[in-house]
């Protein structure tokens, strides 16, 4: 993380394909070795996000949650770490549930629910706070630290 202040940016998805179409283009401004932690309550957009950056980052394969493997890898350029701690315990390690190597990686990495591992030792690019709104809203908030 930098010394200086957070950059914050804010935008307001007003269904699903816009959250997608912002996702692409953010994807596109990310650099190998990024991580972000992506937060929101459950439905609020956190995959469809890391969906729309892998795509952004030229990923067509099929992409989804990987609440049940813990973790998906899009192969483009860089790759892209999709990890999801939603069905760890809280307080879990991270070494002790095998993604060590995630860490100094100079892939994207892209954490959903990050709250749930104990002192949390990464380097982080930022952060992406989904809010939903409206029945199709969701206010998008990326920091970047």
């Amino acid at each position: 993380m930098s010394g200086g202040s957070p950059r914050v940016e804010r935008f307001v998805s007003r269904g699903e394909e816009e959250t997608l179409e912002w996702a692409r283009a953010f994807g596109r401004t990310l650099r190998s070795g990024d991580c972000f932690l992506l937060s929101g309550p459950l439905g609020a957009g956190k995959t469809v996000v890391c969906r729309g950056i892998a795509q952004g980052r030229g990923f067509s394969g099929r992409t989804g949650s990987p609440t049940y493997a813990i973790v998906r890898e899009y192969r483009c350029e860089p790759p892209i770490y999709h990890v999801d701690l939603y069905r760890l315990p809280e307080g879990a390690d991270w070494e002790e549930i095998g993604l060590e190597h995630y860490r100094f990686s100079d892939a994207i990495t892209l954490i959903e629910w990050p709250e749930r591992l104990a002192g949390l030792d990464l380097e982080v690019t930022g952060r992406i706070e989904l809010t939903p709104g409206g029945p199709d809203e969701r206010t998008i908030v990326v920091i970047r630290d």
